[in-house]
């Protein structure tokens, strides 16, 4: 499944399902039909792009303490994998644009 969130003012943004789910969890929307379809209106973006900035920067401490703890051992310090910043990087534009023009972003329909 892939997750296709939808604003009137930025270009789609298209995750895999693993990944839009993970966001669209931090935004609170954990029931099944929220996590199908729905809206995140103007009004609730400064509370979801804060949510989603603070598991950011509680990954970026998880990933500099394991590079801490790896190199301490002597082994590779380079964290493997795409990073939530990364991943989020587009919504989070989309989110601000919305934001910004009052607009709400959508998904699922």
């Amino acid at each position: 499944m892939l997750y296709k969130f939808k604003s009137k003012v930025a270009s789609d943004v298209i995750m895999l399902e693993p990944n839009g789910r993970q966001i669209l969890m931090l935004w609170g929307r954990t029931d099944e039909a929220g996590l199908r379809k729905g809206i995140l209106q103007a009004a609730d973006m400064p509370a979801a792009i804060s949510a989603l900035e603070e598991a950011i920067a509680h990954e970026e401490a998880q990933r500099i303490q394991a590079a801490l703890e790896a190199q301490e051992r002597g082994e590779d310090t380079l964290p493997a994998g795409v990073t939530l910043r990364q991943r989020a990087a587009p919504l989070l534009d989309m989110a601000r644009r919305s934001m910004a023009a009052g607009k709400d972003i959508t998904w699922g329909v």
